[in-house]
C-alpha cells in the first residue's frame, strides 16, 4: 500500500455559547483546526487533525496548511501509511517541530492500518486494557457567576470531577478556586490549571493557600524549560503537581522525569507529534513510576477519537485516579463526525470500529470549512 495524496481541509468550528475558552494563554472562542485525509492507492483512507492554536504550540492554520502541501505531503507520498517509523522519520527530517501538524498525519496512517485489517487502533498498541475513560469537564478563568453556571451545567450533566484554571492573578485564582469548592461540596474531585502563568513564588502562594481545598492535583503552576524550579514547586506542594506545557517532546519527558519535577505527565497526540510518539513517553513514565493523564487542547471528533484509544491501550494512563481531558466535542458546535462519540460523563468509550472508528460527516465539513 502506498500514500497517493494528503488533503488538509481547514476548518473554524465556533465553540458553544456560554462555554468559549479563557485561560493564562488567552481567550479561545473558535478552533482553527485542520482535518487531514491521507489517501491510499487501494483506496483506503485515513483521517487525522491537527488542533492547532497559535497560543498554544504557535502553529497556525495557514502554516499548517503550507507545511503539508509544500514540505510533508511531498515526502510522505511513495510510502507504505503502515510504516508508522518511516513516515515520522520522513517528516521529522524535512521539517523540525510542528508537532500538532505531524500528528495528523500519523494519526491518519495509524486509521488506515486497523482499516486495512478490520481493527480499532487500540488493538495495534496492544490492545485495550480499560473499557472506560473517567473524564472531568473544565471551568474557564471568568468571573466567578458564569463559572458557577458551568459548575452547575456540568453537575447536572453527572460529572465526577471538575479542571478550574488559574494562572491570571493569585488573588482571583484563589477566590475563582474556593468558589468551585464550595459549590461543588467537599467531596467533589477539583484540580487546577495555571497554564504556566504563575511565577515560582506566585504558585508556592497560591497552592498553600488552597491547602485546605483538597485538590487532586495543579496542573504546570509555572512556566515551562527549568525542571529544577518546577522540581522546587512540587516539593513544597500540598498536592501532586502535573506537568503539560513542560512535556512536549521525549526528551521533556526524560528531564521532567530525572529532576522528579512532576507526579503526573498530561499526555496527548497533538502535542507529541503522534501516537507513536505517546506510546514513548508513556514508557519513560513507566520506567521513572510516574502516572499519566490524557490532555487536550479542545480536539473535535478526530483528534478525541484518537486520544480515547491511546487512553484505553496503556496502563501508566490512569484516567481513573486522574479524569481525561477528553472534552474538546463537548465544548463545540459541531465535532465533524458522523456519529457522535460517547464521551459521558462521567465516563467515555473507546470507539470499537476498525482504525479510529470514526468518519467524518461531509454536511459538518462543508459547515465550517475554510474558504
Amino acid at each position: 500500500m502506498k500514500i497517493t495524496h494528503v488533503e488538509p481541509i481547514p476548518v473554524d468550528v465556533p465553540l458553544k455559547k456560554g462555554l468559549t475558552a479563557k485561560t493564562a494563554h488567552g481567550e479561545h472562542v473558535t478552533s482553527p483546526f485542520v482535518i487531514v485525509r491521507v489517501h491510499t492507492d487501494e483506496g483506503i483512507v485515513g483521517l487525522g487533525e491537527a488542533t492547532i492554536s497559535a497560543l498554544w504550540s504557535g502553529e497556525t492554520q495557514g502554516g499548517a496548511m503550507a507545511l503539508i502541501q509544500h514540505y510533508l505531503e511531498p515526502v510522505v507520498v511513495g510510502l507504505d501509511p503502515r510504516d508508522i517509523t518511516a513516515v515520522r522519520r520522513a517528516m521529522d527530517f524535512k521539517a523540525k517541530v510542528n508537532p500538532f501538524t505531524k500528528a495528523a498525519i500519523e494519526m491518519a496512517c495509524w486509521d488506515i492500518a486497523g482499516k486495512a485489517v478490520g481493527l480499532p487502533v487500540y488493538q495495534l498498541l496492544g490492545g485495550k486494557v480499560r473499557d472506560q475513560i473517567r473524564i472531568k469537564l473544565v471551568l474557564w478563568a471568568t468571573e466567578i457567576p458564569p463559572v458557577l453556571a458551568m459548575a452547575e451545567r456540568f453537575l447536572n450533566q453527572g460529572v465526577t470531577c471538575l479542571k478550574v484554571k488559574t494562572g491570571l492573578g493569585p488573588e482571583g485564582d484563589i477566590t475563582r478556586v474556593r468558589a468551585v469548592r464550595k459549590f461543588a461540596g467537599p467531596d467533589m474531585p477539583i484540580t487546577i490549571d495555571s497554564n504556566t502563568g504563575w511565577t515560582v513564588s506566585q504558585a508556592r502562594y497560591c497552592l498553600h493557600q488552597l491547602r485546605d481545598i483538597n485538590l487532586l492535583l495543579a496542573e504546570q503552576p509555572i512556566m515551562p524549560g527549568d525542571p529544577e524550579a518546577l522540581a522546587d514547586v512540587r516539593r513544597d506542594a500540598p498536592c501532586p503537581i502535573m506537568a503539560d506545557e513542560s512535556v512536549f517532546t521525549l526528551t521533556d519527558a526524560w528531564q521532567v522525569a530525572s529532576h522528579r519535577a512532576a507526579d503526573i505527565l498530561s499526555l496527548y497526540p497533538g502535542k507529541h507529534g503522534g501516537i507513536q510518539a505517546t506510546g514513548e513517553i508513556v514508557a519513560v513514565a513507566r520506567a521513572a513510576g510516574l502516572r499519566c493523564a490524557i490532555g487536550s487542547n479542545l480536539e473535535l471528533g478526530v483528534g478525541t477519537a484518537a486520544m480515547l484509544h491511546v487512553a484505553a491501550a496503556f496502563p501508566e494512563i490512569d484516567s481513573d485516579t486522574f479524569p481525561a481531558d477528553t472534552i474538546g466535542p463537548l465544548y463545540h458546535e459541531g465535532d465533524l463526525i458522523t456519529n457522535p462519540l460517547d464521551l459521558g460523563p462521567p465516563y467515555a468509550r473507546v470507539p470499537t470500529g476498525p482504525g479510529l472508528g470514526v468518519e467524518l460527516d461531509e454536511d459538518q465539513l462543508k459547515r465550517w470549512r475554510v474558504r
